[in-house]
Parts: structure tokens; C-alpha cells; sequence
């Protein structure tokens, strides 16, 4: 995968970040927006592909990109296809800060120091080019507009933007409320897009802690209240995000 394109990840981040205050919106979302963001992309480059609601690996050789063959070494580990709703629930320390700090490489934020109350050491990321930012702002915004179906990528990130919340950033207001629907409406023009995002969804709703399962076989032992016991989940084990990024403010 070339470097001259940016990452769907990266892109995400890049429509979180508040120019004004330099900090993510909806910061513990975003955590697992990014983590899906790596799906689609991996699954744009051919890598991955859905199988259900699983996520199956079909090309495991390199991307290039050292974060996304991260990301496709761990899936492919797992020997066998993925829960989304797992692999995006489940532990992602830094993935956030990696990507600030990619960014930051690239020319594309710089990172400003500072304190909270005068303590705690604190970092922020100015963008160095608003532009990069209105671009693919502009492309989310075209797609809403026209209501002509957008082109794969920019389904996905719409659909990414829906399910981490950034559609009350991006349309505030009363006045964006159309436009916020719409954003949703978009979720459905990329079926991995759609897949991912509502895997994002359903962790913010602790349904990845409830899969759902068939009856029990007769003589399975049954848990307290007559539910069969269940059995460990395949994939990612399931841990409710936090916001992984220690030294920077992200309100």
C-alpha cells in the first residue's frame, strides 16, 4: 500500500480533532472508531474480508503500512475469523496516540505542550494544514448534499464518523440535525463500512459482552436463573475501552 494516500484511520482522526482547542472529540469512541478504521482499511487493500459478522483474513503479506500489519499480524494469529464486534471491543492501548504521533511525523500536527491546572504535563496537536482537514471534510459533505452514492472510502469514513458520534461535531446544532441523519443514512452504501460501524455501536451498548448464542444442547450444566452457562467467546477478549493516551487531553 503506497503512502500517498492517507489511511482511513488517519482521516478519522484527523475529522475528530477540534482545530481550535487541539483535542479529539468523542475521545473514548474514538478509540474504537480507530480500531475499526483499521478493518475497512485492511479489507480496502484486500486483506480481510467479512464472513458474517466475522472478520476472515484472505491475504495476509504486508501492507506497508506498519500499524495496519500490526493489526493484520494479530488477526492472523487468531487462526480463525473474528468476531468485529470482539476484535473492535478488545484491547487497544495507544492506538490513538500512535496515530497522533504519526501525524506528527508526517508533517500533518504538531504537538504542543502544556499543563492541566498548573500539574499535570499535557499534550495537544494543532493541525499544520487546515486544509488536509476541509478536504475530507468536504468530501463528507458532498456525499450529504447530492445524495449520490460516495465512492467506497468515503462511505465507510461516513460511517465510522456516525457511529464514534462525530456527526454532533461536525453538524451542531438544530440546524445540522438533517444533515446528521443523513451522515447515518450513508452507513449503508459500504458493507464493511456498515458491518465495522455497527460493531463500534454495539460495544458503546455492551452488546459485544452478550453474544448471541444458540439454545443450549440438553445436559449443558445451567448458570443461577436457568441460563445455560456460556461459553468463552472466540476471538479478541472483550474489555470495555478507556481513553489510552496518558499525556494527552482529549475532551
Amino acid at each position: 500500500m503506497g503512502r500517498s494516500r492517507r489511511t482511513l484511520p488517519e482521516e478519522l482522526l484527523l475529522l475528530a480533532l477540534d482545530p481550535a482547542t487541539g483535542t479529539t472529540a468523542q475521545p473514548q469512541s474514538l478509540d474504537l472508531g480507530l480500531a475499526g478504521a483499521q478493518l475497512v482499511e485492511l479489507a480496502l487493500a484486500g486483506r480481510i474480508a467479512p464472513d458474517g459478522d466475522r472478520i476472515a483474513v484472505v491475504a495476509p503479506r504486508p501492507t506497508g503500512d506498519p500499524t495496519l500489519d500490526c493489526a493484520l499480524e494479530l488477526l492472523r494469529r487468531r487462526g480463525a475469523p473474528v468476531r468485529a464486534v470482539h476484535w473492535i471491543g478488545g484491547p487497544r492501548l495507544g492506538l490513538r496516540q500512535t496515530y497522533l504521533s504519526h501525524l506528527e511525523r508526517c508533517g500533518m500536527v504538531h504537538a504542543v505542550a502544556g499543563q492541566m491546572c498548573g500539574v499535570l504535563p499535557t499534550t495537544r496537536y494543532q493541525a499544520t494544514d487546515n486544509a488536509i482537514s476541509r478536504e475530507i471534510r468536504a468530501r463528507l459533505d458532498s456525499a450529504i448534499r447530492t445524495g449520490i452514492p460516495p465512492d467506497p472510502r468515503t462511505a465507510a469514513l461516513a460511517a465510522l464518523a456516525h457511529a464514534v458520534g462525530l456527526g454532533k461535531h461536525l453538524y451542531p446544532g438544530n440546524e445540522g440535525r438533517s444533515s446528521r441523519s443523513r451522515l447515518r443514512d450513508l452507513i449503508r452504501h459500504d458493507p464493511m463500512g456498515g458491518l465495522v460501524a455497527h460493531a463500534v455501536m454495539d460495544v458503546q451498548n455492551g452488546a459485544a459482552a452478550q453474544p448471541r448464542r444458540s439454545p443450549a444442547p440438553a445436559g449443558r450444566q445451567a448458570a443461577p436463573g436457568g441460563r445455560a452457562a456460556a461459553e468463552p467467546a472466540r476471538g479478541v477478549p472483550v474489555q470495555p475501552r478507556r481513553g489510552s493516551m496518558a499525556r494527552v487531553v482529549a475532551h
